[in-house]
């Protein structure tokens, strides 16, 4: 079963609108989602409506949602990110996600494809794609 962490970018997407292609990530099937308070906090402090900050809590209860990590960590120093990225790879190498999903091109996209502490980095729609092709 695969355990993957949503950035607050993808979280913020799905919520912003019903017809979000992002929340057909939702329907998947053997995927646990996980997010951190951090990642969620700042998806909502982003969304404009009410409605949007109900919706995101609606998805966010179907999720497993862990305490925000750390920026200091021992794995902070060998990853090329800015601080405000840090904590959303830290929380998603602590509770052992197997996939980090984001849409952040500019800071994750140089990882795209790799696996840092055993978390492969992908943008949803990768990552969409390499579980059709496995017939999930």
């Amino acid at each position: 079963m695969d355990r993957v962490f949503l950035d607050a970018n993808v979280l913020f997407s799905a919520a912003y609108r019903h017809d979000s292609r992002l929340r057909q990530l939702f329907k998947l099937r053997g995927v646990t989602f996980i997010s951190s308070a951090y990642a969620v906090e700042e998806a909502r402090r982003n969304l404009s409506t009410a409605q949007q900050r109900k919706d995101l809590e609606q998805l966010c209860a179907s999720m497993e949602i862990v305490p925000a990590a750390p920026s200091e960590s021992r794995h902070a120093p060998e990853f090329d990110l800015p601080e405000s990225d840090r904590p959303i790879l830290l929380a998603a190498i602590g509770a052992r996600a197997t996939h980090l999903l984001t849409g952040d091109v500019k800071d994750f996209g140089r990882y795209y494809g790799q696996t840092l502490e055993g978390v492969l980095i992908l943008p949803p729609a990768m990552y969409v794609q390499m579980r059709r092709g496995k017939g999930r």
